[in-house]
């Protein structure tokens, strides 16, 4: 058989078998599903990254085994890197992916704002979670400037934030994030919650700040509006709130297990023992139940009230110093039994 007849014998299925051929690999660096791994993965496109940093972490977070689509279409399109957070479902192709990508159609993340202690500890959260620089986010916080733009100084900072989940995205600038923050807390402050807070005589921020006080004293939060109508009396006769929270706060201790006596004389603003009326900010970002709690808080007449010697959480009130110091003998005795310092 000379070469013209093998050509022809041959020539059609070779060139079928290849077109087949580049046509499976077509599928597969284009079509195919681009990630192994079982559930929905997500890549985080950073201001750094380049377009063989992408391929990397695809690589990585994918588990895929070619990013080749990804190189000729970045290639051929002029890819360019937006950043991001883009979700990719197990049943996605590069060629969607890839669209995704250059196009900016990231997905939002679930941001929880949680109920912590300081601006400092927001600012490591919202670090860890958004496409910010924590260390950034903690100088301006504590700046007056940066506060004063959004209505707050720097101790009542604290008050702008609703502890809920929010869909952002991670790429979300800072001030685009207050300003967001801002809306949510407008939301969050009903004509209901308004009206509640001007029946009490108190100002949104000074709820804020109260609740603050509750949620420290209590996380039983049946009990928390008696504990908030407790010191909303205290603050109604010019008494001293008293809180030993805020002692902690002013000490910058959280790890305090019991307040003693040297401690209630610490100089600071935030030391209600010394100072007469609410701290200048909350001592911590307060959860919707505290502030509701204070919105909502029972009308007694105790002035008084120690945690109860079973440790249970709760506390015992008192209408008397006479009754609340019995109160507290009993509290010691229990922390002195149980070797608590």
């Amino acid at each position: 058989m000379n070469k013209k007849e093998m050509l022809r014998k041959w020539g059609l299925p070779a060139a079928c078998v290849a077109a087949l051929l580049i046509s499976l690999w077509i599928y597969r660096v284009f079509f195919g599903a681009v990630s192994h791994v079982a559930d929905t993965a997500h890549l985080y496109i950073d201001t750094d990254d380049t377009a063989d940093s992408v391929q990397v972490k695809m690589k990585r977070e994918l588990q895929t085994g070619t990013t080749s689509g990804f190189s000729i279409l970045a290639f051929l399109t002029g890819y360019e890197v937006k950043t991001g957070c883009y979700a990719v479902r197990p049943d996605e192709n590069m060629l969607r992916l890839f669209l995704d990508l250059k196009r900016g159609r990231q997905t939002p993340v679930r941001l929880t704002i949680p109920s912590v202690r300081t601006m400092d500890r927001l600012a490591g959260v919202l670090g860890d979670r958004l496409m910010m620089d924590s260390a950034t986010l903690a100088r301006q916080f504590a700046d007056t400037a940066f506060c004063h733009r959004y209505g707050y100084d720097t101790a009542t900072l604290a008050c702008l934030f609703i502890p809920d989940t929010y869909e952002v995205y991670w790429n979300i600038d800072l001030d685009s994030f207050m300003q967001r923050m801002q809306k949510e807390n407008k939301t969050f402050w009903t004509e209901e919650r308004l009206a509640k807070a001007r029946n009490a005589g108190m100002t949104p921020e000074e709820v804020v700040t109260l609740a603050s006080i509750v949620d420290e004293e209590t996380a039983n939060n049946a009990e928390k509006p008696m504990v908030a109508g407790m010191y909303i009396n205290r603050l109604r006769t010019g008494m001293p709130l008293q809180a030993d929270p805020t002692v902690k706060f002013a000490l910058h201790d959280f790890a305090l297990r019991r307040i003693y006596h040297n401690m209630l004389d610490t100089d600071s603003p935030y030391n209600t023992y010394r100072n007469i009326g609410l701290p200048p900010g909350p001592i911590r970002i307060p959860s919707v139940a505290g502030i509701d709690a204070v919105l909502n808080h029972v009308d007694h007449d105790y002035l008084y009230m120690c945690a109860k010697e079973d440790f249970s959480g709760t506390h015992n009130f008192a209408r008397t110093y006479r009754e609340h110091l019995a109160n507290a003998a009993r509290y010691t005795a229990a922390l002195n039994k149980r070797g608590v310092k």
